[in-house]
């Protein structure tokens, strides 16, 4: 059965950008974080609390000034997909918030137009938890998801991740209790065979179990994720684009190659791993237990799994 904690009292508006800080500046920090969004999906995350008609005249504000431009999808009634323009990236480059962000600027509207699918179906994801930490009082706001995270696995090669997410939760009658939770995020649009998602989780795991050379002297410092992460995230796959028996066979794929290879298994006994359908995070919120733990055992929350 699918169930969710109910809403705090105290959390109606829940966790939402300050007011103080200008929509123009959260506009062009967002999109130098997400690399581009569409103004529905900047309404939600921004202001939901204001009309939308206020966001597209920023918008439009910030167009006139040569900081945004825009790309028209046309599958989606022709709804607008914006993103910085090169004097915009320069811009907010040294921004502290983004600060360590490499630098993706869009040239152009055959550009976007690449990069747009995949991109706003990750973006989608993000505005799933962001409505669950609303309506839960939890903190997940839009600085808090870096899409295209790179890291060393060694040999000249890294694991790229769709998204790193940090998410704090909540709890106690006075909000005194904060549980830190941070999650590296896979999108899966059934664009790649299952075999090939399946094996995203063997780069984790040597993620998870790679140690950096140590430099000169120096004795080893230990697993190099340890440069970032006080705990290795989870690891979340958020899967759409089929029907459903075909994302249940790519659930059971994943779940086969923890079973199946070696350092995946051992990885698995030391970090969460889940998966869950997009459109049922969305319907009962990312806290439901919507989420199949790859390990093993019943559908649960991601924070539990």
């Amino acid at each position: 059965m699918i169930t969710a904690p109910p809403p705090k009292d105290d959390a109606v508006e829940g966790f939402t950008p300050s007011p103080v800080e200008p929509l123009a500046h959260q506009l062009l920090a967002t999109l130098a974080q997400h690399r581009m969004a569409t103004t529905h999906q900047l309404h939600i995350l921004l202001r939901p609390d204001r009309t939308r008609q206020s966001v597209s005249q920023q918008l439009n504000t910030l167009r006139r000034q040569n900081l945004v431009e825009f790309a028209v999808l046309p599958q989606a009634y022709r709804s607008r997909v914006w993103y910085l323009t090169p004097k915009a990236a320069r811009l907010t480059r040294g921004w502290p918030a983004l600060r360590g962000r490499p630098p993706y600027p869009i040239t152009s509207d055959s550009a976007a137009s690449l990069k747009t699918p995949h991109t706003l179906t990750v973006l989608r994801t993000h505005l799933a938890f962001v409505a669950d930490a609303r309506r839960r009082g939890d903190e997940h706001g839009h600085l808090d998801w870096s899409p295209e995270v790179f890291h060393s696995i060694g040999d000249g090669e890294r694991v790229v991740a769709d998204a790193v997410m940090h998410y704090t939760v909540i709890s106690g009658e006075h909000g005194e209790h904060r549980r830190k939770l941070r999650a590296f995020v896979e999108v899966d649009r059934t664009t790649m065979s299952s075999e090939r998602l399946a094996a995203k989780l063997i780069e984790y795991a040597r993620l998870w179990s790679y140690e950096p050379p140590p430099m000169g002297r120096r004795r080893p410092i230990g697993p190099g994720w340890l440069r970032w992460y006080p705990v290795f995230p989870r690891v979340l796959f958020v899967l759409t684009g089929a029907a459903r028996p075909t994302l249940r066979n790519r659930i059971s794929d994943l779940k086969a190659m923890v079973a199946q290879h070696p350092l995946v298994a051992d990885f698995a006994r030391d970090v969460r791993l889940g998966a869950a359908v997009l459109e049922n995070v969305e319907a009962h919120g990312a806290t439901a237990d919507v989420w199949v733990p790859l390990a093993g055992g019943d559908k649960r929350s991601w924070s539990e799994l």
